[in-house]
């Protein structure tokens, strides 16, 4: 994808900015990376210095080796490299997730990695920030992507949880277990039963805590429970438990899927789940409209997703727009 922008250029390797020698989330080794987030596609092991929030540094040496050398800072605060001045802001998608600023002789660029602008309640909410040159996601970057509010998704998950209680049936929610699994134990009604974890959700739970997220302690769904242990509970899975035998210790249940992707029609049933929720830590159509409104940038560059489209719908609205080819998924079910 080699392009060239005053502050940016697109290399084989990532975004690079040739005068602070820095990549952000790139996807082979270097010397410098600066990590938007800790999901795999935006954070890959090898480099030899990382710079990312301070709420991101555990989950990245859980995920990338407790020995990296990772730098930790908040929000806001600026750091200079070879005069480019560097800060991170928030973006909403996950917790200490963020959007790279960077400023050099007058010229700001924001890459802005995975982003939502709706306030979850455990994420820093988005931030927009001004800039010249602004690099954007469009995971679901299609007008039919559109959320409910996040409060009538989780009277439905609730709802459904209630029932399936009534029921005596377990309640198996699927979620990538980095960002979304915490977010639904955060804004679950905890009074409805007990919550049990999926291994790969408890282990990112006790590292995020350790950050003071106030995320309530679960239990880890093993077999020191008996199938009567689970009777009315809820358990949080990422999506790979989906078809996995791991599920039979849980039976009678019913399996729900939290994703962005079950917005569409058809979803639920190619997943072979029983009840979908669209819930995305990713902005819908309109939330990506409006970050691009807000940044007031005159050349907007626009990542993994529906790119053509949505660049397409920028062009013909006034902006200068064009696609970037990525490494970047956004929404897997591999997180």
């Amino acid at each position: 994808m080699s392009s060239t922008n005053k502050l940016l250029h697109f290399t084989k390797k990532g975004i690079y900015c040739p005068q602070a020698q820095v990549y952000i989330d790139p996807w082979s080794s270097v010397d410098k990376a600066i990590i938007t987030h800790a999901h795999s596609d935006h954070a890959r092991p090898g480099s030899n210095h990382y710079l990312a929030h301070k709420k991101s540094v555990p989950i990245l040496k859980h995920r990338l080796g407790k020995d990296i050398n990772v730098n930790g800072i908040e929000y806001n605060e600026s750091i200079e490299i070879n005069g480019v001045k560097i800060s991170l802001h928030p973006a909403g998608h996950i917790p200490g997730s963020a959007q790279v600023r960077l400023e050099y002789k007058g010229e700001v660029a924001v890459v802005s990695g995975d982003y939502k602008l709706e306030d979850d309640g455990l994420t820093e909410a988005f931030e927009p920030v001004k800039c010249n040159t602004f690099v954007t996601e469009s995971t679901f970057g299609l007008p039919v992507y559109k959320w409910k509010k996040q409060k009538e998704i989780f009277d439905d998950i609730n709802n459904w949880w209630r029932q399936n209680k009534e029921k005596g049936k377990a309640s198996v929610i699927c979620g990538y277990s980095l960002g979304k699994a915490q977010r639904i134990l955060f804004n679950v009604d905890k009074s409805i039963g007990r919550i049990f974890g999926h291994g790969a959700v408890t282990i990112i739970n006790e590292a995020m805590s350790n950050e003071q997220l106030n995320l309530p302690l679960i239990e880890k769904a093993n077999s020191t429970f008996t199938k009567k242990d689970f009777v009315g509970s809820l358990i949080i899975a990422p999506p790979s438990a989906i078809g996995n035998p791991w599920l039979r210790k849980f039976e009678p249940y019913s399996l729900g899927y939290a994703s962005g992707w079950m917005n569409i029609r058809g979803a639920k049933r190619r997943e072979g789940i029983d009840i979908g929720f669209a819930l995305s830590d990713h902005a819908d159509w309109n939330e990506l409209n409006t970050a691009v409104k807000e940044t007031g940038a005159e050349k907007i560059y626009v990542t993994h997703g529906y790119t053509a489209v949505f660049v397409k719908w920028l062009c013909e609205n006034g902006f200068n727009a064009e696609e970037l080819k990525t490494e970047f998924i956004g929404e897997s079910d591999q997180e």
